[in-house]
């Protein structure tokens, strides 16, 4: 198991049953032994686009990830741009979350954002003291290390399998595993 740090990958075992998870990876941001944890999850699409939910941005095709079910009515995000954003908290080598949100609104209408290196969240996902422990005990997640191009460039539909296809094959297989094994 790898340790709970930022940049910590949680991927949902093929069979956990909560809809907010099944299927996801989440990338670690924080975690504190006394506070608890939070991140994002970085593969489920939510169903409008960033303008319709910041109208300042003049771009129309940029996606939201939901973030998880904690506060879903904030907006937060990742990037790999931090001489341009500033104010963002490494979390893991060249992966910032956070920053001056007014200044992305700017380079993001100006064109001058690279927006392959940028994700946006509607919500995040959050665990009170011990709660994240418990649920490794229990088995709700494997962890993993972080992958640049998982988190930023693979298509959000494959990340899961990937995820676990990245940990080798006897990960792999899980892969595959169908969502409901008494329909196999």
């Amino acid at each position: 198991m790898v340790s709970l740090l930022p940049g910590t990958l949680l991927i949902a075992d093929p069979f956990l049953k909560d809809p907010n998870f099944a299927r996801t990876v989440v990338l670690l941001c924080e975690h504190q032994d006394t506070k608890g944890s939070f991140g994002f999850v970085l593969n489920k699409l939510f169903d409008q686009q960033l303008n319709e939910l910041v109208p300042e941005i003049l771009i129309n095709t940029i996606p939201v990830f939901y973030g998880g079910p904690v506060q879903i009515d904030t907006i937060h995000f990742i990037h790999q741009q931090p001489e341009l954003i500033k104010g963002g908290f490494e979390i893991i080598k060249g992966v910032y979350w956070g920053g001056e949100f007014e200044t992305v609104v700017s380079l993001i209408n100006s064109g001058k954002l690279d927006l392959t290196k940028i994700k946006f969240f509607i919500g995040y996902s959050g665990w009170s003291n011990g709660q994240l422990e418990n649920e490794l005990n229990e088995k709700s997640w494997i962890t993993s290390t972080s992958d640049i191009p998982l988190i930023f460039e693979e298509e959000e539909q494959h990340i899961w399998k990937q995820a676990l296809k990245n940990l080798g094959s006897n990960f792999a297989i899980m892969a595959n595993f169908p969502i409901d094994p008494l329909l196999n």
